[in-house]
């Protein structure tokens, strides 16, 4: 495989991704909104612990960006995804705030601070 195709693939395999972390969030977020949880809640906890592992680890830096760049990908904020930049350009801030809340609201529901 050329590193054309290589590069699609990276943006395919990360915007499958950030479809996925992007739905555990919203998740997360409603479990701590509506109080439903269950045994369902911990694929999409489990799925962020990774992500925020994985983002630690690399310096706060997605590992599949850097590979989109090897292979050719031009730096800017959506040139790794196939989502358009007007999407890309604050996602991690949108999605850590989105998660900061969904885990303070499941804390103070599981505190009992919330009904």
């Amino acid at each position: 495989m050329d590193d054309a195709g290589k590069l699609r693939a990276v943006r395919l395999l990360h915007t499958i991704i950030y479809v996925v972390m992007a739905l555990s969030t919203f998740a997360l977020v409603y479990s701590g909104i509506s109080g439903h949880t269950g045994s369902w809640l911990f694929v999409p906890m489990t799925l962020l612990a990774i992500e925020v592992l994985v983002f630690v680890g690399n310096g706060f830096k997605c590992p599949l960006t850097a590979l989109a760049v090897r292979y050719g990908a031009v730096r800017g904020y959506a040139f790794d995804t196939y989502f358009p930049e007007s999407i890309m350009r604050h996602t991690f801030w949108f999605f850590t705030s989105l998660m900061v809340l969904g885990l303070a609201l499941l804390c103070l529901r599981w505190g009992g601070l919330l009904v």
